[in-house]
């Protein structure tokens, strides 16, 4: 990845990184919202995205996808820059993870920049202004949004459900937002609300998928249901996983966040909470070609340590579909979308 947008982002970030993560996060996703909302502020945002100005349609479960590439969840919980994200050439946007009803999340600071390891830890707990706020984004958003830009939304528990509720959570949450998501992800690997990763249970997440389903059944055709995992399973758990969600989902993200600490350098590697970035690349990739190998009839988003294009060409190598961006953009700047947009996958060619 080269070329003046990575020449200038090198130059601006130190600036960035002199703030607060998340003040720069609050105010990045403020200047996309403005910008994404006149003609001036979206032709900027072109120019700094750099993702062609034609793209080729891609089929993924049931769905048109403009771009193979596309923004991962928690980068704009509340759906509130969809327009900045299509200007800057993002073929779409998953958003959230929303829950039923708004919530702070977790106590401040909670968001951390590593460096010397390109990582991010976070352990926000879905802070977010709930499901139906988010509904009224999107729905918003999308007569101004381009042909074939898709948007997810992901959703989860709340902070203060009791996990033997859990199911009641989702399904309120995805009934307020399936009327607009085009996916939605169901979020049961976030390391930030204690017991949410016990839901990848392979049977209680079977249960899980079927009250969706049933959550589902009216005049409109449910949108397909995607799956995020973590990257943290058992090998003999994910597989079972996999056995499991090839009957009761639509497709599977690759991954969430981790809480492995191995070989960082950052000083700030101790923080709790769920890392991202670099780290999480070679996991991505081989939880990826399990996946294509023992389910390849589900969809596979990947996302976790995507960087620069042989980072997507290596997950399109291992059987993803679709690839998501998120702390690559903090380190590597907008222009990334326009470059791994570049990236051909094997069954375009």
């Amino acid at each position: 990845m080269s070329g003046w947008r990575t020449v200038a982002y090198r130059i601006v970030r130190p600036l960035l990184f002199a703030f607060e993560p998340e003040r720069i996060h609050r105010l990045t996703i403020r200047g996309l919202r403005t910008a994404g909302g006149n003609p001036i502020g979206r032709g900027l945002l072109r120019l700094v995205g750099g993702a062609p100005r034609s793209f080729r349609d891609v089929d993924i479960a049931g769905l048109r996808f403009r771009s193979r590439v596309g923004i991962g969840a928690g980068f704009d919980k509340d759906a509130l820059a969809l327009r900045g994200w299509a200007a800057l050439g993002a073929g779409f946007a998953e958003v959230g993870t929303v829950t039923p009803l708004a919530q702070e999340g977790n106590p401040r600071p909670r968001l951390y920049r590593l460096p010397a390891d390109e990582a991010l830890v976070n352990r926000m707990g879905f802070n977010n202004a709930g499901a139906a706020a988010l509904a009224r984004q999107v729905m918003l958003a999308r007569p101004h949004l381009p042909d074939g830009f898709v948007v997810g939304v992901n959703i989860g528990r709340g902070v203060g459900t009791p996990p033997e509720a859990s199911i009641g959570d989702y399904v309120e949450a995805f009934r307020l937002v399936a009327p607009v998501a085009d996916y939605v992800a169901v979020n049961v690997s976030s390391p930030n609300t204690a017991g949410l990763r016990d839901l990848q249970d392979p049977g209680r997440l079977a249960d899980l998928l079927a009250a969706l389903r049933d959550a589902a059944q009216g005049p409109r055709q449910a949108p397909p249901l995607f799956v995020k995992l973590a990257p943290d399973l058992p090998p003999a758990v994910f597989d079972a996983l996999l056995d499991s969600l090839v009957k009761t989902a639509d497709g599977l993200i690759l991954s969430n966040t981790t809480v492995v600490r191995d070989r960082l350098r950052s000083r700030r590697r101790g923080e709790s909470g769920g890392l991202s970035g670099r780290a999480l690349r070679d996991g991505m990739l081989a939880a990826v070609a399990r996946a294509h190998e023992q389910a390849p009839s589900l969809p596979r988003i990947a996302s976790g340590g995507i960087f620069d294009p042989s980072d997507v060409a290596a997950a399109y190598a291992a059987g993803a579909d679709l690839v998501q961006l998120w702390t690559g953009l903090v380190y590597r700047g907008p222009g990334l979308i326009g470059a791994a947009s570049g990236v051909p996958h094997p069954a375009d060619q």
